[in-house]
């Protein structure tokens, strides 16, 4: 058993003052193995050196969500998952403390580049309208492209305006017309047999092409398309791609394309089951969609 002695206790108790210090530079897990420190050890010697704190309960578990997260989380998410966990506080509160506690939210947002191909006149039926009352009334689909040391790989998912959720995805090494169509497949599969939702999409060839034109009209799905040069007009898929982009594609490196891959995997089941969102009464989308309330 760790840290019995005296002497070993005062080890034990810089090692982890140290690991606290570092944090929020390094990995939790390998400033732990550095150390020499079980986690059980480490949030033992946390909570004694915080046992004066009348607030160190809530601090403890402020900087558990924060870490669970991957630093993903501001003090709104982070307050409203302890709402969510029978916590009351206010807002300003938790972001008080997590200032005192030295953690920031580290996603900043930049800009992307979403693909594009040749444009086209198709009308405009979504009209920034959104909200949808109901799932699978309302979806939204793009595509955008990732750089990983020269090599690329394209995403195209759809989105449900109801929750945002992503109902289904695909990446490809090119923008064939594959990476729409299978993506399409994926989530025509996904409704119910009296669903025909509209699909929004910008005027990229992909959504011009006879093949996805007639899969849509197979299934009784209704197109629209963005008005030339008016990317607001899809905004709901552009803010999803500007928040992957900022909380996952640029705090993270990747050696190659296959792990981004698989990071946009684990993301995208992140996004959907985990990811709370303040206008889903600070719930996740897939929780949002599964409530009794919601039905």
């Amino acid at each position: 058993m760790e840290c019995l002695g005296s002497g070993q206790r005062s080890r034990c108790a810089e090692k982890a003052q140290l690991v606290l210090e570092l944090r929020q530079e390094h990995d939790l897990s390998d400033l732990l193995k550095v150390a020499g420190l079980a986690r059980s050890t480490f949030y033992y010697q946390a909570k004694v050196q915080m046992a004066d704190d009348k607030h160190a309960g809530l601090k403890l578990r402020i900087r558990e969500i924060y870490e669970r997260h991957k630093g993903r989380y501001g003090y709104r998410r982070v307050t409203a998952e302890l709402s969510q966990a029978g916590q009351a506080i206010n807002h300003k509160s938790v972001q008080r403390f997590m200032q005192a506690l030295g953690l920031k939210s580290l996603v900043r947002r930049k800009k992307y580049r979403s693909y594009r191909g040749e444009l086209a006149h198709v009308p405009n039926l979504l009209e920034r309208q959104f909200r949808a009352e109901r799932p699978n009334q309302k979806w939204v689909t793009d595509v955008t492209e990732f750089n990983v040391q020269g090599d690329k790989l394209y995403l195209s998912p759809v989105m449900d305006l109801y929750n945002g959720e992503i109902i289904a995805y695909e990446t490809q090494r090119r923008p064939h017309f594959q990476l729409v169509g299978n993506m399409l497949r994926k989530a025509l599969v996904k409704l119910a047999p009296l669903d025909a939702p509209l699909l929004h999409s910008d005027q990229g060839w992909h959504y011009q092409m006879p093949a996805y034109r007639r899969q849509l009209a197979a299934r009784g799905l209704t197109q629209s398309m963005s008005r030339k040069g008016n990317c607001l007009d899809n905004a709901a898929m552009e803010s999803f791609f500007g928040t992957l982009k900022s909380e996952f594609f640029h705090l993270n490196k990747f050696n190659s394309v296959e792990q981004l891959r698989d990071g946009l995997r684990r993301y995208i089941h992140y996004y959907n089951h985990q990811r709370i969102k303040t206008k889903l009464k600070g719930l996740s989308p897939v929780q949002y969609r599964t409530q009794p309330s919601s039905a």
